[in-house]
């Protein structure tokens, strides 16, 4: 019997990006998984986190420990920044505290990003995905700087078949969350040099592991006018290559 794993589908996959959730349950099931989503989760307490309002961000991974405390199997998050808060921020605000670090650090140890689950924890590559054309992988920060989740991503890229692939600089998209509403002439300057990294890579989709990045980048892409489009990693291994709604 095929093993189970928990989806932690993440905020704005479930709020604006379903089609996203849709890609990542085809893709487990290829790789032989069975799929299950608890349906009491809501946010990890990332963005209360970020924005330095550390009690909201403790209740919420309070609840979120407990909510999948109650679940078996993997923990399998579609998003590099989500699962750096689950397996690092947690353990930062439950530092002075115990009993809950000891929660903390037992979810932290069966919590796995996508590519990485798929590539380090069940050594699959090709999910007979193909893409005729040009791709810009976009390695995202909390996914690359934080998990140091990188050559996972561009494995599973590499066996997309007739897809040339153009992995970025590793700048910041320039979103940061609530970075973006704070400083936005910053997160804008920011965004424009990532576009221009884009536009020379002669790429037609832009993929990452984000899609907090990806609304970002195809934001920008589309208020300049241009035709490229973003997809998130799971879309393209499921051969939903139409990108971002």
């Amino acid at each position: 019997m095929a093993e189970t794993i928990q989806l932690f589908a993440t905020c704005l996959i479930d709020s604006l990006f379903p089609e996203v959730g849709e890609a990542v349950v085809e893709v487990l099931s290829k790789a032989g998984m069975q799929v299950a989503v608890p349906p009491d989760q809501t946010c990890c307490g990332q963005p209360a986190f970020n924005a330095g309002y550390r009690d909201p961000a403790r209740r919420m991974a309070r609840y979120t420990i407990e909510v999948l405390e109650d679940t078996v199997g993997p923990v399998v998050v579609p998003s590099g920044s989500c699962t750096a808060m689950i397996r690092e921020g947690y353990l930062e605000l439950f530092a002075d505290n115990p009993e809950w670090l000891l929660r903390a650090k037992k979810l932290a140890a069966r919590t796995y990003e996508l590519s990485e689950f798929l590539v380090d924890k069940l050594c699959v590559v090709d999910l007979g995905a193909s893409f005729s054309g040009q791709l810009a992988y976009h390695p995202s920060c909390h996914l690359l700087r934080e998990l140091g989740v990188d050559r996972q991503p561009m494995a599973l890229l590499g066996k997309v078949t007739g897809a040339q692939i153009h992995p970025l600089e590793p700048v910041c998209c320039g979103f940061g969350g609530f970075f973006a509403v704070d400083q936005p002439d910053i997160s804008t300057e920011i965004l424009a040099r990532k576009l221009e990294q884009v536009v020379a890579s002669g790429a037609e989709v832009v993929v990452g592991c984000d899609v907090s990045c990806l609304m970002q980048i195809e934001g920008g892409l589309r208020y300049n006018g241009s035709t490229v489009r973003c997809a998130h990693l799971a879309q393209m291994l499921a051969g939903r290559e139409a990108g971002l709604r």
